[in-house]
């Protein structure tokens, strides 16, 4: 599952269903408007093989991989986010739930860096 923080726009929200990417959003399809981070922390150990999207500043840190779940930063305008989320699903080395299982990933404009339990930091260019 594809799951969009609250601090993804209704706008990128409606791009990307528009775009036919399967999403959900918190407060929407998944948990409760205004979760704390910890409780978005619990919602993924609970659903399945979920990769959050966020542009929330205190999930920028790498020590939050875990085998469980995936999660996307975006380092991007919020006005960019639906792009940037597209082109992170479609990247060759995340293109699958699978591959984003127990990723933390940084996506910006200059490429993507990927962190993975007990792997060293990955960095990927956009294709």
């Amino acid at each position: 599952m594809n799951l969009l923080d609250e601090n993804i726009g209704e706008d990128q929200r409606d791009l990307l269903l528009e775009w036919g990417v399967k999403i959900r959003q918190i407060g929407y399809e998944a948990g409760r408007a205004g979760m704390s981070d910890q409780e978005i922390l619990t919602l993924l150990h609970r659903l399945k093989r979920t990769t959050l999207f966020t542009r929330d500043e205190d999930f920028a840190d790498s020590r939050l991989c875990h085998p469980a779940y995936g999660i996307v930063f975006l380092y991007v305008r919020p006005n960019d986010a639906a792009t940037y989320i597209r082109r992170v699903l479609r990247h060759p080395e995340l293109n699958t739930q699978a591959k984003r299982m127990g990723a933390y990933v940084r996506a910006s404009d200059t490429g993507l860096r990927v962190w993975r339990r007990n792997e060293p930091e990955q960095a990927l260019p956009w294709p």
